[in-house]
C-alpha cells in the first residue's frame, strides 16, 4: 500500500468545503492506501490563537474527522504537536531552505501583507509541512490547489536534504482532486468558500443546523436568468450549488439540471438545503456522541503512538545523515 498524508489546521469551523474538498476524499482514500491523518496544532500558532479556544478546536477537528468516516482500524489520526519528532525534523529542513524561497510563499506574501511585523514561524511555515509530510515516506499528498506551491517546496526540500547527505527521504506526489476541489462562496462564488471570510453567509460549516444552513443556501447569489444550468462562467452561484447537490447525492449534473427544468431558483434552493441537511446530520450525530465519550482520547492516544514510532525512525535516519548526536545503530 502507498502511504499517503494529510494535514489541517484547527483554527475555527470546518466548512463544506472543506468537507467536500478534502475530508470526503479521504474516506474513500482509506480502503485504498496506508493514510496517517493530522491536525497541525503547531501550525497554527503562527498567527495568534486563544489557548482555550484552540484547545477546544483541536479535539473538535478530530472528532469532525471520525464524524465524517474515517474509521481508526484504518487509519492513523493524530495531533501534530504529540509527536515531538515533527519540530525536529522542522528545524532540520528550515536548515536547508533559503529565505529567498520562504518569502517567495504566496500564503506568506497573503498573510503578512499590510501588517507592521509576522511571526518567524509564518516564514518558515513550509519546512515545518514539508517535515510533517517526509517523516512518514508519504508517496501521495492530496491537497487543493492553494497549497501546490508548498507542495513542490516539500518535494524541492526532501531532493536537497537526499543529494546533500544520504538517500533518507521519500519525494511525495501531489494528488489535487479531480472533482469537487473547490466549492465557491456563497456570497461571492468567484471566490473559494473558507472559514476565514468575513462574512458569515460565504460558508455553511459542519455543525450548522439545519436553519442556518437553509438561510445561508436561500440567500446564496446567483444571477437574474432563472435556469437552473450549469455555466461555471456565466453562471458562478448555480454552478456552485449544482455541484453541491451533485457531490452530495452522487446524482449526475444533468439529472439535475432536467429535474428544475422550468422551475424557478427558489425550489431549487430549497432543495439544495434539504440536501446539506440530510447530508451533514449524521455527521453532527457521530461528532456530539463522539464528543462526550472517551472513545476519541483513546483513539488519539493510539495515532499518536504509532505515528511516534514512525516518524522517530525517519528522524533518527535525518539525525544520522546530517551528523547531528551520536553515531546509533
Amino acid at each position: 500500500m502507498k502511504t499517503i498524508f494529510s494535514g489541517i489546521q484547527p483554527s475555527g469551523s470546518v466548512t463544506l468545503g472543506n468537507y467536500i474538498g478534502a475530508l470526503k476524499q479521504f474516506v474513500d482514500l482509506q480502503d485504498e492506501y496506508n493514510c496517517y491523518f493530522c491536525i497541525v496544532d503547531q501550525h497554527a500558532i503562527t498567527v495568534p490563537q486563544d489557548r482555550l479556544a484552540l484547545r477546544k478546536n483541536i479535539r473538535s477537528l478530530a472528532a469532525l474527522y471520525l464524524a465524517v468516516g474515517l474509521d481508526p482500524d484504518k487509519v492513523t489520526l493524530f495531533i501534530q504537536s504529540e509527536v515531538p519528532a515533527h519540530a525536529q525534523a522542522g528545524w532540520m529542513l528550515q536548515c536547508v531552505s533559503y529565505i529567498g524561497e520562504l518569502e517567495r510563499m504566496t500564503q506568506f506574501k497573503d498573510k503578512s501583507h499590510g501588517k507592521e511585523a509576522v511571526s518567524a514561524g509564518l516564514l518558515t511555515y513550509p519546512p515545518l509541512m514539508a517535515a510533517d509530510i517526509l517523516l512518514y515516506n508519504t508517496d501521495l499528498v492530496p491537497v487543493g490547489e492553494d497549497q501546490k506551491q508548498h507542495l513542490e517546496l516539500t518535494r524541492d526540500l526532501a531532493e536537497r536534504f537526499n543529494k546533500k547527505y544520504n538517500d533518507v527521504l521519500t519525494i511525495p506526489e501531489v494528488r489535487i482532486p479531480k472533482v469537487g476541489a473547490r466549492i465557491m462562496s456563497l456570497v461571492d462564488p468567484t471566490k473559494k468558500m473558507s472559514k476565514s471570510d468575513a462574512n458569515q453567509k460565504a460558508f455553511i460549516t459542519l455543525l450548522d443546523d439545519p436553519k442556518q444552513i437553509e438561510k445561508k443556501i436561500k440567500s446564496a447569489v446567483t444571477d437574474s436568468e432563472g435556469i437552473v444550468k450549469y455555466d461555471k462562467e456565466n453562471k458562478p452561484g448555480i454552478s456552485n450549488l449544482l455541484s453541491i447537490y451533485s457531490i452530495l447525492t452522487n446524482e449526475p449534473i444533468e439529472q439535475i439540471e432536467a429535474k428544475y427544468e422550468g422551475k424557478g431558483y427558489g425550489d431549487f434552493k430549497t432543495d439544495v438545503a434539504e440536501v446539506v441537511v440530510n447530508a451533514l446530520k449524521p455527521i453532527q450525530d457521530k461528532y456530539y456522541q463522539l464528543m462526550e465519550s472517551d472513545e476519541l482520547d483513546q483513539i488519539l492516544d493510539k495515532g499518536a503512538e504509532k505515528a511516534n514510532a514512525v516518524a522517530s525512525r525517519t528522524l533518527k535516519k535525518m539525525e544520522n545523515a546530517m551528523g547531528l548526536g551520536r553515531k546509533r545503530k
